[in-house]
C-alpha cells in the first residue's frame, strides 16, 4: 500500500493501489470498504509526515483511483511535492491537473502526462556515464593507451572479439579455492546450580534429611516454649514463607513482576480483619473504640488499592507476553 523511504533529510512515500485478485495485471476485484477505509486512514497519516508523495496507481480500462484527497493535500507541510504519475488517466490526487504543474495549499502537484519523453536527458546522462567509466577502466595507464586486460573480470565480460579471435562467451568467474571460514560455535557457559529462576535439581537424600532434622528440632523448641495461641499463627507463617519461596524461586525472572503483583493482591485478605474490627460483632461485649475503627477504615482503603491495583498490574504485564 505504501513504501516510505527517508533520504537526504526528506521523506518520500510511494502510493500504490491494491486490490484483490491476481490475473490480468492484479486488479481483478475491488477490496472491501473496510479495507479501503483503513487504506485512506493510513494515507492521511502518511501525508502529514512525508515531504514527497509519488503515486502510480492505475487500473486498466478505468480512471485512476482517487487516493490522495484534498484534505490530505491541505494537511501536508508547505513546500511538499506530489508527483502524480497516473495523471494521464485523471490522476490519483483530487487536485491534479493533467499535463500541468499546479500549487494547491502550498503543495506542488506535478501532473505531467509525458514523463517518459521528459526523461531523455537523464537517460542519456546515465548511459554516457556508463561509457565514461568503461573508458576509464580501459585506459588506466598514464599515457592513455587502451589496454584490454583479460584478467579483469569486468573487461573480460565485455569483450566479444580480440585480435581477430572470438572471446565470447566469457569463462565463468574465478572463485577462491580457499574454504569459507566456519564460525566457531559459541562457548557454552555453565549455569550456576540453583540459579535464580532455574531448576536446581533434586537435593541429595543426606542433605534433605539434615535440613528436615534441623527444621523439626526448631519447631519442637518453639512448640515447647511458646503459648498455645502462638502456635497456629506461627504454623501459618512458616507455610506462607515456604509456599512463597517455592513460587518465586521456580518461575522465570521475566514473570516476577506480575507474580508479585498478583500475590500482593491475594495477600489483601487482611481486609477481612479490618472489616471484623470496623463492624460490631454479634454477641460481643467489648466494642472497638473510634481509633480502632479509624485505623480499620484506613486499612480497608489501602488493602483495596493493593488488591485491585495488583490484579490490574498483573493483567497489563501478562498482556506484554501475549501475541
Amino acid at each position: 500500500m505504501a513504501d516510505q523511504v527517508k533520504s537526504l533529510g526528506g521523506e518520500f512515500v510511494k502510493v500504490e493501489y491494491e486490490e484483490e485478485g491476481g490475473g490480468g495485471g492484479g486488479y481483478a476485484k475491488v477490496m472491501s470498504e473496510g479495507f479501503q477505509q483503513a487504506q485512506r486512514e493510513m494515507y492521511a497519516t502518511q501525508a502529514k509526515e512525508v515531504d514527497i508523495i509519488i503515486t502510480t496507481a492505475l487500473i486498466p480500462g478505468k480512471p485512476a483511483p482517487k487516493l490522495i484527497t484534498a484534505e490530505m493535500v491541505k494537511s501536508m507541510k508547505p513546500g511538499s511535492v506530489i508527483v502524480d504519475m497516473a495523471a494521464e488517466q485523471g490522476g490519483n490526487c483530487e487536485l491534479t491537473n493533467p499535463g500541468q504543474v499546479v500549487v494547491k495549499h502550498g503543495v506542488t502537484i506535478v501532473g505531467y502526462t509525458d514523463l517518459v519523453s521528459r526523461l531523455s536527458k537523464q537517460s542519456s546522462t546515465l548511459y554516457a556515464t556508463n561509457l565514461f567509466r568503461v573508458a576509464e577502466e580501459l585506459c588506466k595507464t598514464k599515457d592513455g593507451i587502451i589496454n584490454v586486460n583479460m584478467d579483469d573480470d569486468a573487461i573480460r565480460g565485455l569483450t566479444v572479439i580480440k585480435e581477430g579471435g572470438i572471446t565470447w562467451p566469457p569463462p565463468a568467474p574465478k572463485l577462491s579455492a580457499a574454504p569459507a571460514a566456519t564460525a566457531k560455535p559459541p562457548a557454552v557457559v555453565a549455569k550456576p546450580k540453583g540459579g535464580h529462576g532455574a531448576s536446581s535439581g533434586p537435593a541429595s537424600g543426606q542433605r534433605s534429611a539434615v535440613i528436615f532434622g534441623v527444621a523439626a528440632l526448631l519447631f519442637w523448641l518453639i512448640g515447647a516454649s511458646a503459648p498455645k495461641e502462638f502456635l497456629p499463627h506461627f504454623t501459618v507463617f512458616v507455610l506462607a514463607c515456604f509456599v512463597g519461596y517455592m513460587v518465586v524461586w521456580n518461575v522465570k525472572p521475566a514473570l516476577h513482576t506480575p507474580l508479585m503483583s498478583v500475590t500482593n493482591a491475594i495477600s489483601s485478605i487482611i481486609a477481612i480483619g479490618a472489616l471484623v474490627q470496623i463492624s460490631p460483632i454479634a454477641g460481643a461485649v467489648d466494642r472497638p473504640d473510634d481509633w480502632i475503627r479509624g485505623l480499620a477504615a484506613v486499612g480497608i482503603v489501602l488493602t483495596s488499592i493493593n488488591m485491585f491495583g495488583g490484579f490490574a498490574v498483573t493483567q497489563r504485564m501478562l498482556a506484554m507476553f501475549r501475541k
